[in-house]
C-alpha cells in the first residue's frame, strides 16, 4: 500500500527543542543541537519503523494568511522565537535536503492548511496518509486512511489516532466537530478566543448536546447563567474562532506522486553536516561504522622506540583549536583524520630491556601523558591488561602487562620510579581511574595531575568531555573506537585480555597520544578563560582525594539491611492489604492503570482526572499529593510507595554494590558532571539516599566504620548557600544575623513580618526559611504560594518585604544578572564559570531559566569549590600527621571520616578548621560535627 507521511515541520522542531530545554546539547563550537538532533531522531525513528513510501515535511511561511485578514489578533501574542532554535533553523533545512525530502510551502497558507489538502487528495489516490505531528487540531482530518501520528517523546510510545480513537478522545460522534470544540475552547497559543468561560470539558458537553457551534448559539436560551450570557455576548466571536481553527482543504498546490518518492540519503550532503554537528551517532545509524572517516592515505612515519628516524614523515594530524561561530551559516567541514590517514609512531615495549629503555626515556621528561587498558570500568574490580606512555604527539608507547598477578605486578614494578616520580607531570584522561588501578598493584601515582577531561569540564561545563569527543571537536582526529576490538556493548562484549597484542599496541597508545595532544590544546584555553587557578589547585588536586576515597570503601553492615527489608516488607503489606480494605476491592497496586480505575472511576476522588495520551488515568505523585487530603487511601497508597522504593532501589540494592575483594562498597565520584561544581555519585549514588524521611533516614545505620576500634564522624557545613549568598551580596542585615548566631530564618521573619524575634511563631519561620531558600532558585510568588499553601497575594507581599529588608540581596540578584548579559557568564568566588547561552533570548521561558541559573549558579558553585578546597586539606592534614582515619564519603555539603578512637579529637579540629576556612569570607563559617556507631548516629 502506498503510505505517506506529511510532517508539519515547525510544530515537530519547537517540541524537539523544548524537550531538551533543561538538558540542551551543544557543540563543542556552541551550536544548540537540540532541534536538529531531536528531529533528525524523530524522522529516522519514522523512517526505520513505519516505512513510508512517499513523504515530505510542510512549512509556513512569513506572508500573511486568510486567518490573519479576518482577525488581526491571531498568533499576535506569540513568544519570539528562541535565538538558539532559530539559528538552528539552517541546519535542519540542510538535514532535510540530505535525506532528499521535498520541503512543501505555499504562501498566504498555513502548513495545517496544505497538510490537509494534501492528505485529502492523497486519500482519493489511494494512499494511507499519517499527518505527523503534536498539533490537536489536525484530528479534525482523520477518516478511515487518514491518520495522525504523535511521534514518541519523554518514553511515552508514538501514537496513531485514527477515527475510532479521536471519536473517543475528543467525546464526539462526527470528526467534524473537533471544530465546534475548538471554536468554542479557543487556542491560547494561537490567540483564538473561543467563548469565555468554555473550556475543554464544557465544550464537549455542549458538542454532545447540541452538536454544533451555530445550534448551541441558536438555542442559547436554554442554557442558564453566565454560560448563557456569554454565549450570546460572543457568539460571532465563537463563528471567527471555528473558522479560524478550521483548516483549509483547497489550497492551490499540485500533488506530485513521483516528486514525494522516499530516496536515499545523500552521503555527500549528510556527512559534512553530520561532523560539524557532532552527531556521530546518528551519522553511524545512517551510514555505518564507516561514517565520516578520512580517505587521503599518507605514509606513516617509522622510527625506534627512542624516536631516531627510519622513514620519513608525508604528513601529521593537524590540531584545531575551534571558537564558537560568530555565524549561523553553513560551513563545509573536513572530513576527520583517522588513524589510516594519520602519520604516527605507535610501539611495543614487550621485553625488559625495552621497558628499561623506556623507563629511561620517562624519567627524562617535565611531563607525561599515560593510560591503562584493563578488563573492565569497575576500577576496584577490573585487572591491568596493560599500561601506555605518551611524550610527543604522534607518538607512544604500549607494554603489555599479564594476567598472571606476580608476574603483572613485576612488570607494573619497572615503572614506579616514572609513576611516583613527584616532579613529572601525569597528564591522562579520566586519570582518576588509571590511578585507582594502579593502586592495587602497589603504585601511588605522585607530581601534579593535568586531566583533560576536567579541563574540558572548566572550559565548557555544559558539553560532553569523553576523549573521542573531545578528538574529533578539538583535533579533527578520530580515535579508533573500542568496539572494534572487544565487540558492542551487550553480555557478549569481550574484554581488552581478549585482544591480540599487536591489536592493542594502535588502540591503547593512540589513547596516551590523544590525551597528550588535547592537554596541549586546553592548556592555554584554561588561561585565556581564567580557569588555570581553579584546575591546578582544586580539580586536579582533588583527583588525589577521590582517589583515596574511592580505593577506601566504606563497611556496610549486612544485617541491618537484610533486617530493615524484612521489617520494611511487612509494612509495605500492611500499607497494601489496608488500601484494598478501604477501596472494598483487591488489584494490583502497582498497576497505574489499575490504581486509576480504582481512584476515579470506583472511588470518584476527582471528576476532572486528567488521563496520559494512553487514555489510562495520570497518577504520579504529583497527583496523589493533591489529593491526599480527600482520602486517607491516597496517603496509604503515598505511604506503600515509599517504602517500595526505598526497600526496592537503597535497602535491597545496596548488598549487591558491595565489592568481593574488600567486602565494602566503593562508591565513584564524578567531578564533570553537575554543571554547578557540585559532585556526584554513583554505585552507589551516595546524594540521592533519602534524609527527609524518617524510613529513609535508616538506611544510614547500615554505614558503619571498620571495625570497633573506629567511629563515624559526621561534618556538615551549617546553611552554607545561605551564608554564601550574605556574604556575596554583602547585605548587612543577613551578615548581622550570621555574625551574632541568630537563627537566620528566625531573624528573615522577624524582619519580613515586622516583630520581635522572640515573637516569631513556627508558621512564621517555616515562611521565612521558604523565602530564604527559594530566592536562591528564583523562586516566583506563585511558586512560593504553591509551596506554602497560602494565597499569592500574601506570598507575594512576603517577597516584596524581603528585598525590603534585605536590599543588598536585591541588588546582587541585580547586578549579577546584568553581568550576565554582558558577559554571557557568572562567576563563583573562585573564578568557576557556568555560560548562559540564553541570557539575553527573546523568548521569556528560556531567557527565564538561564535568569534563575545566573542567580543561583555563583552560590552553590561556591559551595562546591569550598567543600573541594576542605577535602583538599584535610587529605593533606591526614598525610603530613600521619594519622589512620579516612576520609570515605562526600554528600552535598557533608564529610564523613572513619576515625580510629584515638584520633577523634585530632581529627575534629582539623576538620573543623579546614571547612571554616577553605574559602576567605566576611560571613562566619559554621560547621557541625557529630560522631557514632554508624552514620546516622554520626549525623
Amino acid at each position: 500500500m502506498k503510505k505517506l507521511f506529511l510532517l508539519d515541520g515547525m510544530a515537530l522542531i519547537y517540541r524537539a527543542h523544548f524537550a531538551l530545554s533543561k538538558n540542551p546539547r551543544f557543540t563543542s563550537t556552541g551550536i544548540n543541537t537540540s532541534a536538529v538532533m531531536g528531529f533528525a531522531n524523530t524522522l529516522m525513528e519514522v523512517l526505520k519503523k513505519e516505512n513510508p513510501t512517499h513523504i515530505a515535511v510542510v512549512f509556513d511561511t512569513d506572508a500573511p494568511t486568510e486567518r490573519h485578514t479576518d482577525f488581526e489578533a491571531y498568533k499576535a501574542h506569540r513568544e519570539a522565537m528562541p535565538e538558539d532554535l532559530s539559528a538552528a533553523l539552517p541546519y535542519i533545512f540542510k538535514l532535510i535536503e540530505g535525506f532528499r525530502i521535498p520541503v512543501i510551502t505555499k504562501d498566504g497558507f498555513e502548513a495545517d492548511d496544505i497538510i490537509g489538502t494534501l492528505a485529502k487528495e492523497a486519500e482519493k489516490k489511494g494512499f494511507q496518509v499519517f499527518c505527523m505531528t503534536p498539533d490537536k487540531d489536525f484530528a479534525q482530518l482523520v477518516s478511515d486512511n487518514i491518520f495522525i501520528y504523535k511521534p514518541a517523546r519523554m518514553g511515552n510510545e508514538m501514537e496513531i489516532m485514527g477515527v475510532k480513537e479521536v471519536l473517543a478522545k475528543w467525546e464526539i460522534e462526527r470528526v467534524e466537530q473537533v471544530i465546534d470544540i475548538l471554536g468554542l475552547w479557543g487556542d491560547a497559543v494561537d490567540n483564538i478566543p473561543g467563548i469565555p468561560g468554555i473550556g475543554e470539558k464544557t465544550a464537549k458537553a455542549l458538542i454532545k448536546q447540541y452538536g454544533s457551534v451555530e445550534n448551541i448559539i441558536a438555542n442559547s436560551h436554554e442554557l442558564k447563567g453566565k454560560q448563557r450570557e456569554n454565549v450570546e455576548t460572543y457568539a460571532e466571536q465563537g463563528l471567527i474562532s471555528k473558522k479560524l481553527a478550521t483548516i483549509i482543504l483547497n489550497v492551490p498546490v499540485e500533488f506530485d506522486e513521483k516528486a514525494l518518492e522516499l530516496e536515499e540519503p545523500s552521503r555527500e550532503l549528510l556527512e559534512p553536516l553530520f561532523a560539524e554537528l557532532e552527531f556521530r551517532t546518528i551519522g553511524k545509524r545512517v551510514f555505518g561504522e564507516g561514517f565520516n572517516r578520512g580517505a587521503t592515505m599518507v605514509v606513516s612515519q617509522q622510527t625506534d622506540l627512542f624516536g631516531n628516524v627510519v622513514s620519513e614523515t608525508i604528513s601529521y594530524v593537524e590540531t584545531v583549536v575551534q571558537t564558537v561561530p560568530e555565524t549561523t551559516e553553513l560551513e563545509e567541514t573536513k572530513p576527520l583524520n583517522t588513524i589510516e590517514n594519520t602519520s604516527h609512531n605507535y610501539q611495543l615495549a614487550n621485553t625488559p630491556e625495552l621497558r628499561r629503555e623506556l623507563v629511561d626515556l620517562l624519567l627524562k621528561q617535565e611531563s607525561i601523558s599515560f593510560d591503562t587498558e584493563t578488563t573492565g570500568t569497575d576500577a576496584n574490580l577490573a585487572e591491568l591488561v596493560g599500561l601506555s606512555f605518551s611524550i610527543k604527539p604522534g607518538e607512544g608507547y604500549y607494554i603489555p602487562v599479564p594476567a598472571e598477578m606476580e608476574a603483572a605486578q613485576q612488570i607494573v614494578e619497572e615503572f614506579r620510579p616514572v609513576l611516583e616520580n613527584e616532579n613529572i607531570v601525569k597528564i591522562g584522561q579520566n586519570i582518576k581511574y588509571d590511578m585507582l588501578i594502579l593502586k592495587w598493584y602497589g603504585i601511588s601515582v605522585k607530581g601534579r595531575l593535568f586531566d583533560t577531561m576536567l579541563a574540558h569540564y572548566l572550559i565548557d561545563p555544559d558539553t560532553r568531555h569523553n576523549m573521542d569527543v573531545l578528538s574529533e571537536n578539538y583535533l579533527n582526529y578520530s580515535p579508533i573506537s573500542i568496539t572494534t576490538l572487544i565487540g558492542p556493548k551487550g553480555k557478549s562484549q569481550g574484554t581488552m585480555r581478549d585482544v591480540p597484542v599487536e591489536k592493542v599496541v594502535d588502540y591503547a597508545a593512540e589513547d596516551a597520544d590523544i590525551t597528550l595532544q588535547l592537554a596541549n590544546v586546553f592548556e592555554p584555553l584554561l588561561k585565556q578563560l581564567n580557569a588555570e587557578k581553579l584546575a591546578t589547585e582544586v580539580e586536579n588536586p582533588l583527583i588525589y582525594v577521590l582517589a583515596d576515597i574511592e580505593k577506601e570503601g566504606v563497611r556496610i553492615d549486612m544485617d541491618t539491611l537484610i533486617n530493615y527489608s524484612k521489617e520494611l516488607e511487612l509494612d509495605i503489606r500492611k500499607f497494601e492489604q489496608s488500601v484494598y480494605d478501604k477501596c472494598g476491592i483487591k488489584f494490583n497496586l502497582a498497576s497505574p492503570k489499575q490504581l486509576g480505575e480504582v481512584l476515579f472511576d470506583k472511588l470518584q476522588l476527582d471528576p476532572k482526572a486528567k488521563k496520559t495520551k494512553t487514555g489510562q488515568y495520570q497518577t504520579g505523585e504529583d497527583v496523589l499529593l493533591a489529593l491526599a487530603h480527600k482520602s486517607d487511601i491516597v496517603q496509604d497508597i503515598l505511604d506503600f510507595r515509599q517504602l517500595q522504593k526505598l526497600k526496592s532501589t537503597y535497602v535491597d540494592a545496596l548488598p549487591l554494590l558491595v565489592n568481593p575483594k574488600t567486602g565494602r562498597v566503593h562508591t565513584s565520584f564524578n567531578q564533570a558532571v553537575a554543571a554547578t561544581g557540585r559532585l556526584s555519585s554513583n554505585n552507589p549514588n551516595l546524594q540521592n539516599i533519602p534524609i527527609r524521611t524518617e524510613r529513609g533516614r535508616e538506611v544510614r545505620k547500615a554505614f558503619i566504620p571498620r571495625d570497633e576500634n573506629h567511629i563515624l564522624l559526621s561534618a556538615d557545613y551549617s546553611q552554607i548557600e545561605l551564608r554564601i549568598i550574605a556574604d556575596i551580596s554583602k547585605e548587612e542585615n543577613m551578615l548581622d544575623a550570621f555574625k551574632n548566631g541568630i537563627d537566620i530564618h528566625t531573624a528573615t521573619a522577624a524582619r519580613v513580618y515586622g516583630i520581635a524575634i522572640e515573637e516569631v511563631t513556627p508558621t512564621q519561620r517555616r515562611n521565612a526559611k521558604a523565602v530564604n531558600f527559594g530566592i536562591i532558585y528564583g523562586q516566583s510568588a506563585f511558586g512560593l504560594s504553591q509551596n506554602l499553601g497560602i494565597p499569592r497575594k500574601e506570598a507575594a507581599e512576603i517577597i516584596e518585604q524581603y528585598f525590603t529588608q534585605y536590599p543588598g540581596i536585591k541588588r546582587y540578584m541585580s547586578d549579577t544578572m546584568n553581568f550576565a548579559r554582558e558577559n554571557g557568564f557568572v562567576e563563583t568566588i573562585l573564578g568557576r564559570r557556568r555560560y548562559l547561552r540564553d541570557i539575553n533570548s527573546a523568548n521569556q521561558t528560556v531567557r527565564g531559566f538561564a535568569e534563575r541559573n545566573a542567580i543561583n549558579a555563583p552560590i552553590q558553585g561556591s559551595a562546591a569549590d569550598m567543600i573541594k578546597v576542605a577535602m583538599i586539606n584535610i587529605h593533606k592534614d591526614i598525610q603530613d600527621q600521619g594519622l589512620q582515619s579516612k576520609m570515605t564519603m562526600q554528600v552535598h555539603d557533608e564529610l564523613v571520616f572513619d576515625v580510629l578512637k584515638s584520633e577523634v579529637e585530632a581529627m575534629k579540629k582539623i576538620i573543623a578548621h579546614r571547612m571554616k576556612t577553605a574559602i576567605k569570607t566576611t560571613v562566619p563559617i559554621e560547621v557541625e560535627i557529630g560522631e557514632g556507631e554508624n552514620w546516622l548516629a554520626a549525623h
